[in-house]
């Protein structure tokens, strides 16, 4: 089946940063829009980020706008989170996940129709 995977995740101090990484696995991206999510302990599914095929237009949840950059490779083939001056309630398993409406930029969570297993990302103050 289809899968994305996501990598990059660790253990950070607030204040630094991480930048995470989702790659496809069984064929190309290229023509899909690519989104982020996380979701923490006891919370519900968050959007983050999202970016269309071409990386031509992104939007930022405003909870991490000015801090999270997303943006896709050379290729198209690999999709970015960058992530700087993290905060303990950044702590979450970040997913990248994948929408077959390449041009446009969506938070809907069932506009995706693939998704990654999550990486963990967790701030200690």
């Amino acid at each position: 089946q289809v899968q994305l995977v996501e990598s990059g995740g660790g253990l950070v101090q607030a204040g630094g940063s991480l930048r995470l990484s989702c790659a496809p696995s069984g064929r190309t991206f290229s023509r899909y829009a690519m989104g982020w999510f996380r979701q923490a302990p006891g919370k519900e599914r968050e959007f983050v980020a999202a970016i269309i095929w071409n990386g031509g237009n992104t939007y930022v949840a405003d909870s991490v706008k000015g801090r999270f950059t997303i943006s896709r490779d050379n290729a198209m083939n690999t999709v970015y989170l960058q992530m700087n001056s993290l905060k303990p309630d950044d702590t979450a398993v970040y997913y990248c996940a994948a929408s077959p409406i390449a041009w446009r930029i969506t938070a809907t969570p069932n506009d995706y129709d693939y998704w990654g297993q999550g990486t963990q990302v967790t701030v200690s103050s």
